[in-house]
């Protein structure tokens, strides 16, 4: 068997990217009419949805991508060979396309503008550091099961790492620059200026080159089969008869 066509990949990339999204906003904005007033619940709950929601993306869509839909994470994986370079590049627009498509269906399920852009303004050192943190600490749960034969535990691990970072992080953890893109399309709880999403994105790359040499030292063995079944493993079932003629 081997891996699935790529056009294939993107549709996966985009859809759970869309999703998270999704969840993300969605839960964003339900939390801050639910509990108005309350920041704290409002957090919680918008960190409990995101959790949830993002362990059950990742099953959904990993088995035909790896379930990547943050372009720091394809692009690390990339470097340590468990991804084509051109299929890394190619996963960077499926993936903020479909943030960005999230963000505008969260919006209009919440009757709000569809792409109305968000005033939040977000850009601080701590919250540079943070970012950079929350990114880092995401891609070494990442790297560390696959390499540690326990990528099958990675959605869990995944969803549970960015709950909490959304807690001990003063950012409450973006790691993520498609997010980070969508959320610039909703005015709402969990959206954010424009003017704000350079110093996230820079941080985030940041947290992926010191997750990149850290797991480097951590885990010199890591071979690009194991990278390869970044987040999770792909079994690949879903070609044509024709292509595995070909």
């Amino acid at each position: 068997m081997g891996e699935a066509a790529l056009w294939r990949r993107l549709v996966a990339e985009c859809l759970g990217s869309a999703f998270l999204a999704a969840v993300v906003i969605g839960s964003g904005i339900a939390a801050h009419r639910l509990s108005p007033g309350d920041t704290g619940l409002q957090l919680f709950e918008n960190a409990a949805a995101t959790g949830a929601g993002l362990f059950a993306i990742i099953l959904m869509f990993g088995p035909v991508s790896g379930g990547h839909f943050n372009p720091v994470v394809s692009l690390v994986d990339a470097a340590f060979g468990g991804l084509r370079w051109g299929d890394a590049v190619a996963y960077l627009p499926a993936q903020v396309g479909g943030c960005i498509l999230g963000a505008v269906l969260a919006n209009a399920m919440f009757s709000l503008p569809a792409g109305e852009i968000a005033a939040k303004h977000r850009a601080s050192p701590a919250h540079f550091l943070a970012e950079a943190v929350a990114t880092s600490g995401l891609l070494l749960v990442i790297f560390a099961l696959s390499r540690s034969g326990r990528s099958r535990s990675t959605p869990a691990a995944v969803a549970a790492y960015i709950g909490a970072a959304y807690f001990f992080t003063s950012s409450t953890s973006f790691a993520n620059p498609a997010i980070t893109v969508g959320r610039m399309f909703s005015n709402t709880f969990a959206g954010i200026a424009p003017s704000s999403a350079p110093s996230f994105v820079l941080a985030q790359v940041l947290g992926g080159v010191v997750a990149f040499g850290a797991v480097r030292v951590l885990y010199p063995g890591l071979s690009p089969n194991e990278a390869g079944d970044v987040l999770v493993p792909h079994d690949h079932r879903v070609e044509d008869p024709s292509e595995v003629r070909a």
